[in-house]
């Protein structure tokens, strides 16, 4: 059944590519030894394979092998990085926007509630930074500043390097959540000013449970206290035992999307183009939610009028779409990003996610963009929706 569904929510979760696929199975099989084993060949072979993929993660953001630790994925590397910069204050001032991941959020509510004080600085109607409000939330005792790069909803891109400059200028350490954003759009860590940086295996066609956290190791050099104890490993930033086929996934997976990236750019955003063309043409009263320029080449986040999201979400059952990021779509509460924006209610609640991947094909997209169609028409008619 699920092969016969067009699966449009890549900013959720994507496919893992067949070629990560092959290069982790032999370490599910007959390489299987523990990398921190270093008393044999199958130790050595394992610890092998995660250094190479620490290379290549490294290549990718232009850092240094040891600057990267690996982590079960974003959520654990936002935590990390933030709970374990600021808990070495006793208390301090930290900033961050409106429209962050809950796995930024929750933590910043963590520091709150124990002497920190925390600036969300506002975005406008498309989700996009105010530049001005950022460059005054700065305090004397600000020591962590906080940002997405590309938002998970509705695929606004903020100016990092504009922010990393601000920060730079101040010596502020610069965190930034690039979980949606590598392997999609260039990211240079030492060109946008960042001192940490977090992302997943599972955003850009790599196994879910892997991720990994930049941290600055000079320039200034960013320490932080780990957050779990119990070894060595990982810098004794992240002790326990290796998933050593997850980062060889995740280090073939960040390989093969930088590849796509340098060789075809624009891929990505064609896809996407042509999906939003096509779904246009056929309800040409939608609108784009998010910046229209400075958004993730892979996002499409629709307001269909008249159509409350959930219920055409329902009857396209010929496509994998959704209304929310998938770590709040569970809850009952509507979207923290979609009410940032300050929408009417009406739009807020007929607005829908889509996300292509470089898996997405034109035959996918001219059936998903008339199923679409067909659906909104359908609840249109069963509500008496007239233009």
């Amino acid at each position: 059944m699920m092969s016969e569904v067009i699966y449009l929510d890549n900013n959720s979760t994507t496919q893992v590519d067949p070629r990560v696929v092959e290069s982790m199975l032999p370490y599910f099989s007959h390489i299987y030894g523990n990398a921190s084993s270093s008393e044999h060949s199958y130790g050595w072979a394992a610890e092998e394979a995660v250094d190479n993929a620490r290379g290549r993660c490294a290549r990718v953001i232009n850092c240094s092998p040891r600057e990267i630790t690996f982590t079960s994925g974003a959520t654990e590397s936002n935590n990390l990085s933030i709970l374990g910069y600021a808990q070495q204050f006793p208390s301090g001032h930290i900033i961050s926007s409106e429209i962050e991941h809950d796995s930024v959020l929750e933590p910043l509510a963590f520091l709150n509630k124990h002497g920190f004080q925390i600036t969300y600085v506002r975005v406008d109607s498309n989700g996009q930074i105010d530049m001005h409000e950022m460059d005054n939330a700065f305090r004397h005792d600000t020591v962590l500043c906080t940002m997405m790069m590309g938002n998970n909803e509705i695929g606004t891109v903020f100016p990092i390097n504009e922010i990393g400059v601000l920060c730079k200028s101040r010596g502020i350490v610069f965190h930034v959540d690039a979980t949606q954003s590598i392997g999609k759009i260039p990211v240079d860590v030492n060109k946008l000013g960042i001192d940490m940086l977090s992302f997943s295996g599972h955003k850009l066609h790599g196994p879910k449970g892997v991720g990994g956290l930049f941290v600055r190791r000079k320039n200034p050099r960013v320490p932080l206290l780990p957050r779990i104890f119990g070894g060595g490993q990982e810098h004794a930033l992240r002790p326990g035992t290796l998933n050593v086929p997850g980062i060889v996934g995740l280090g073939t997976a960040i390989d093969i999307a930088q590849q796509e990236l340098d060789t075809a750019p624009n891929k990505l955003s064609d896809i996407r183009d042509s999906l939003m063309h096509e779904i246009l043409r056929q309800l040409p009263d939608a609108k784009l939610i998010g910046d229209k320029l400075c958004r993730l080449p892979n996002n499409i986040s629709l307001y269909v009028p008249g159509v409350q999201a959930d219920a055409l979400i329902a009857a396209a059952n010929g496509i994998a779409i959704s209304s929310a990021s998938a770590c709040v779509s569970h809850g009952a509460a509507s979207s923290h990003v979609l009410n940032a924006l300050r929408l009417p209610v009406d739009v807020r609640n007929s607005i829908i996610r889509m996300g292509v991947s470089r898996f997405t094909t034109e035959d996918e997209i001219m059936k998903a963009s008339t199923v679409l169609a067909n659906s909104a028409a359908t609840v249109r008619r069963a509500i008496g929706y007239t233009h």
